[in-house]
């Protein structure tokens, strides 16, 4: 692959949407994500070195309706009443912007969103300290690791995006997304 295949930006997104139809609320969470014009490509999770996190608003901007767009997501349904789901992306962003990144999905049942994107934040963290050599203990909890990370001067930054929703009363198909959307221009 040429270096004009590795994104220049990415923003987060998510959505939830509610259905009889499970494909129908998958489209409604996409609607809701603000990226249902677009032909999403399923993408494993490196942030790209040098690669500017941007604001959803500013994002959506670059994307046209029908373009193919590469993508990280995570997704979960329900039909089970007033069962909680959650879908969340964490990134890892090393402080050498020329090394990648790490994203990482996460999907869950039972998780508040507090819960499901602390989660999976400390998966994209992990992630990112294993190839850079940090030194840590996987049993400690995510602040004790955080603070590792952040003496360490390898990781400069964690986040997450997390959609969490409560599955419909009437049964209906709940569905969750959260994704990251790359760019290359």
């Amino acid at each position: 692959m040429s270096k004009n295949m590795v994104p220049k930006r990415l923003f987060f997104t998510k959505g939830a949407g509610r259905h009889k139809e499970r494909l129908t609320s998958f489209e409604l969470a996409l609607r809701d994500a603000g990226i249902a014009a677009q032909n999403l490509v399923r993408v494993s999770s490196i942030f790209p070195p040098n690669a500017k996190l941007v604001p959803r608003k500013e994002g959506v901007e670059y994307l046209s309706p029908g373009e193919v767009v590469f993508a990280v997501v995570a997704e979960n349904s329900t039909r089970e009443p007033h069962r909680l789901v959650a879908s969340s992306i964490g990134v890892a962003i090393p402080s050498d912007r020329n090394t990648y990144g790490y994203l990482s999905e996460h999907h869950s049942f039972g998780e508040t969103e507090e819960q499901a994107g602390e989660y999976a934040e400390e998966l994209a963290a992990e992630m990112l300290a294993t190839t850079l050599d940090v030194d840590f203990d996987p049993d400690k909890s995510w602040d004790e690791k955080k603070e590792i990370y952040r003496i360490s001067n390898k990781i400069v930054r964690t986040a997450n995006v997390t959609q969490s929703a409560i599955g419909d009363k009437r049964g209906r198909w709940t569905t969750v997304i959260a994704a990251a959307i790359l760019i290359f221009e």
